[in-house]
């Protein structure tokens, strides 16, 4: 039988993965029922959109001041702070809702201020991994964290669907609250040391600054970038949801709910694939922009898709075809930057990561609500379709990525990612 590995046998890791799974359940269960929230109460894809304004604007204006404290301040503090937050304003979102007064302004409020404390979160999160597992299990523990973070995705939209059709979304509200405040306990049963943080008595600004010059002078990162935006501002799939749930292939919201997590869930079925090709090609970037065209090509084929049946197939190569992407470009950012510039570099890179999708969604939603869910994503799926394929034509240094290579004990605190020629 084969032994345990090591990054399970770790306490510390174990309690706070356990943690964050639920409470990632918790808060992709409420975007889903945020999406169909707002729907529900003004029948317009356009104000549906709004949820991914909300998402842009405090990702966009926060990230970066969450990346420098990120690299400041004690990074378990910083998320149980951020998570209580949230907590807050999920607990109040789900008595105006349970109590029926609630109404559309009042949760576009609710998502902008908990994007605004997940800016300080997700930085805060990516950091404090290496104060919980020594460096030789880290690729143990990232390896487990982000298949977890797929069954979130998947399992809560599903859990959304559910609780929607049970009593509505405010119990999905109440849910999230639960988990959040899960996540504050076990946060508070680690027993980590402090990272070591930039100490230095700099401005707030001039770190930001430090960081944006970095992005902005290692050449692939920001072309990195500029490929997650094509595909996640153009190809936002999950703002017409709703519409083509509700008005395309007139299902209800337990239907909704499944097409909401079948992404993740061909995710999920990728994974073993995406490991092996991620591990042993030495041909990433080329894999890294087949996957963009074929995930804009999914999102053309689920804005055509006449059948539920054909939709969930859709929506599942959208997911695989993401994660192999994602996967890829998350681990050359990583491999570019040096410990002392994570946060900062992590917050400028979820401005699109994150972002993108939120933009995306404001975006993608005005133009469905112009000419229609199904003319707005198809066009839309055509845009990360011709831009990756502009990229594989031309030799450039996202195209000639291959990965990571050994470091050297000189190299080791700061790897880089190999290119070829």
């Amino acid at each position: 039988m084969p032994s345990l590995p090591e990054v399970l046998r770790n306490r510390n890791f174990n309690l706070y993965w356990s943690g964050v799974v639920l409470s990632q359940i918790g808060t992709r269960g409420t975007v889903a029922a945020n999406f169909f929230h707002v729907y529900a109460l003004t029948g317009s894809v356009l104000q549906t959109g709004l949820v991914g304004a909300a998402q842009a604007v405090a990702l966009l204006v926060l990230s970066p001041l969450g990346g420098v404290y990120a690299d400041r301040l004690d990074r378990r503090r910083l998320l149980q702070w951020a998570q209580a937050v949230a907590m807050v304003v999920a607990l109040g979102l789900a008595v105006l809702t349970l109590t029926g007064v609630v109404v559309a302004w009042q949760v576009l409020l609710s998502v902008l201020l908990t994007t605004a404390a997940a800016t300080f979160d997700q930085p805060a999160r990516q950091a404090l991994i290496p104060a919980m597992v020594p460096r030789s299990q880290l690729p143990q523990a990232f390896a487990l964290l982000n298949p977890s973070r797929e069954v979130a995705v998947l399992v809560g939209p599903a859990v959304a669907g559910l609780l929607i059709t049970v009593g509505g979304p405010g119990l999905m509200y109440a849910l999230d609250a639960i988990t959040y405040a899960a996540l504050i306990g076990v946060l508070a049963l680690l027993r980590v040391p402090r990272l070591a943080t930039d100490a230095a008595p700099r401005s707030l600004w001039h770190g930001i600054a430090e960081g944006a010059r970095f992005v902005l002078h290692r050449r692939i990162i920001w072309k990195l970038m500029s490929l997650d935006l094509a595909a996640t501002l153009f190809g936002a799939y999950r703002v017409v949801l709703p519409a083509l749930a509700l008005d395309v292939l007139h299902v209800g919201g337990t239907e909704y709910g499944m097409l909401a997590s079948a992404p993740s869930a061909g995710a999920l079925l990728a994974t073993y694939v995406v490991f092996r090709v991620v591990d042993r090609s030495r041909r990433l970037g080329r894999v890294l922009l087949i996957s963009t065209v074929l995930y804009g090509a999914s999102a053309m084929l689920l804005a055509q898709s006449p059948t539920l049946l054909l939709a969930l197939a859709a929506a599942g190569l959208i997911g695989a075809f993401d994660a192999m992407a994602t996967s890829i470009r998350h681990a050359a950012v990583q491999l570019e930057t040096p410990d002392e510039l994570r946060g900062r570099v992590s917050a400028f890179y979820q401005m699109s990561s994150r972002g993108g999708p939120a933009l995306g969604d404001s975006f993608i939603g005005a133009v469905a609500g112009a000419v229609g869910p199904v003319l707005a994503l198809t066009a839309g799926g055509l845009v990360p379709v011709l831009y990756a394929a502009a990229f594989l034509l031309r030799p450039n240094e996202v195209r000639a990525y291959r990965g990571a290579e050994e470091p050297s004990e000189e190299a080791a605190a700061a790897p880089q990612g190999r290119l070829r020629p």
